[in-house]
């Protein structure tokens, strides 16, 4: 009996196996449009280029993408479609499959908030954020692998705009500037990796303005009118 239930229970595994394995692939439905599982080999070899699923011509679930390495198919990529929108939950992977970066994109758009990661490190490199036309909006910080802020910017439409900021490794502030529409517009104040100013003074559209004020060692030495590039004084 114990036998027979043996040999049954093969007998199915088998036949599904089989099923599974004949599953039909690039196939189209009555109206011409991809359906069902679909597979791309690179040019003239037996190497995968993508694989996933559609419903009627759209992408929906897990689709991997693969790259070529020592002519050998590698996963470079995942996207997880939603089948109510056009919208991916994407992540791109190093040949050892560590995760370079993730996010949502909509077509090959990125938008939202996007991670990239250090290389071969789950420690986050960069975090930024893109509005629905795939351009930088908001927020965009970098940091140090010891987790520390490099870099706080902020953008609008793709471009530098408002408070940005400049830390070394200690977490020193090294650089604090004013951007409008990607120029240098405003205040900005040097220091050095003591955290003494070594100059300040505004910008307009990317040129220096007004008076300037330049320190050493913490100290004022000298004044410069940018207007007309003219030294007022020195100490």
């Amino acid at each position: 009996m114990i036998k027979q239930k043996i040999k049954l229970v093969f007998f199915l595994t088998l036949i599904l196996t089989l099923g599974y394995a004949q599953e039909p692939v690039n196939q189209f439905d009555k109206d011409g449009k991809r359906h069902g599982l679909w597979t791309k080999n690179y040019h003239k070899t037996d190497q995968k280029r993508y694989e996933g699923q559609f419903v009627h011509g759209k992408e929906v679930d897990t689709f991997k993408y693969y790259t070529l390495s020592s002519g050998k198919s590698v996963l470079s990529a995942t996207k997880v479609f939603r089948l109510k929108d056009s919208l991916a939950d994407v992540k791109f992977y190093t040949s050892k499959r560590n995760v370079i970066s993730e996010g949502k994109m909509n077509g090959k758009r990125y938008i939202g908030q996007w991670i990239f990661y250090h290389k071969n490190s789950t420690a986050k490199m960069i975090v930024e954020n893109y509005n629905d036309d795939g351009n930088l909006e908001g927020d965009r910080t970098v940091f140090y692998k010891n987790e520390l802020v490099a870099e706080e910017a902020h953008y609008k439409d793709g471009k530098l705009h408002g408070e940005s900021k400049w830390f070394s490794e200690n977490n020193i502030l090294l650089r604090h500037s004013m951007y409008k529409d990607g120029s240098l517009h405003g205040k900005t104040i040097n220091y050095d990796s003591d955290g003494n100013i070594t100059s300040e003074g505004d910008y307009t559209e990317d040129r220096k303005s007004g008076i300037w004020k330049y320190y050493e060692s913490g100290k004022l030495k000298k004044e410069i009118d940018h207007t007309n590039q003219v030294v007022i004084k020195k100490y």
